[in-house]
């Protein structure tokens, strides 16, 4: 792709649209795994007492499940991202493609 190409695409509104939405919706999803991977982190920290009680007076402790509630929406979050990528993102990338070939072919 030549620079002159690169600039017009850059310079596209419906480019800066994309970029600045999907940046944001990155960094919102990646805070809210982090505050709760190290919420986690910090509680087994600080009061292992809390994770480390049984759920029912067997083996289970309260842990496990949260343990494997993070997981779960680590998964649920790369879920999401995946629809929208594929859903707005993909109809803005399509967009800025369809005006950079009507250029072109003028």
């Amino acid at each position: 792709m030549d620079s002159t190409r690169v600039e017009k695409i850059k310079s596209m509104p419906e480019y800066k649209e994309l970029v600045q939405k999907r940046t944001s919706f990155g960094w919102t999803l990646t805070i809210v795994m982090l505050v709760m991977y190290y919420a986690f982190i910090l509680v087994i920290a600080f009061n292992k007492e809390l994770l480390g009680a049984s759920l029912s007076g067997g083996v289970t402790t309260v842990g496990i499940p949260v343990g494997v509630f993070i997981i779960v929406i680590s998964f649920v979050l790369t879920g999401i991202y995946t629809k929208r990528a594929n859903g707005e993102f993909d109809d803005l990338t399509n967009k800025i493609k369809a005006e950079i070939a009507k250029e072109e072919s003028k």
